[in-house]
């Protein structure tokens, strides 16, 4: 696993809530949640770039690449997905069956968020971030 800006390794973060990494974290989510995470999470790693790195920020799943990529977590009636305001406001047509706010996407847990529908997002996130690095 790459470093982050801290020098730490991102999988070794101990986040408060107890657990190490997104497999410990994933583990303690009850069924449908730890399926429809597992799915999310595939499709970002898919999507992220080689070098974006996995952890556990604010206890909470997190991709990094060039600053905070995308989270997403389970709460006791929903899952959520964080890929920050601008994808978003980008897609807000395509998210207008969904609960949102700045910067979340709330969704069921038995209903994934649509692969093709996240990896767009991922993408203009990507782009989002590089841009902001770039200046």
């Amino acid at each position: 696993m790459k470093k982050t800006k801290s020098g730490k390794k991102a999988a070794n973060r101990k986040p408060k809530t107890g657990v190490n990494n997104v497999d410990e974290y994933l583990a303690g989510i009850p069924e449908p949640a730890r399926t429809t995470l597992k799915k999310v999470r595939a499709v970002i790693r898919s999507a992220a770039p080689p070098e974006a790195t996995e952890c556990i920020s604010y206890g909470i799943p997190t991709f990094e690449y060039k600053g905070m990529l995308a989270s997403f977590a389970a709460f006791s009636d929903h899952c959520s997905l964080f890929p920050g305001a601008g994808p978003i406001i980008e897609f807000k047509d395509e998210l207008k069956n969904l609960k949102t706010a700045k910067g979340t996407i709330r969704f069921a847990p038995d209903k994934p968020l649509p692969a093709t529908l996240l990896k767009k997002m991922l993408k203009a996130r990507i782009k989002e971030l590089e841009r902001k690095k770039g200046r």
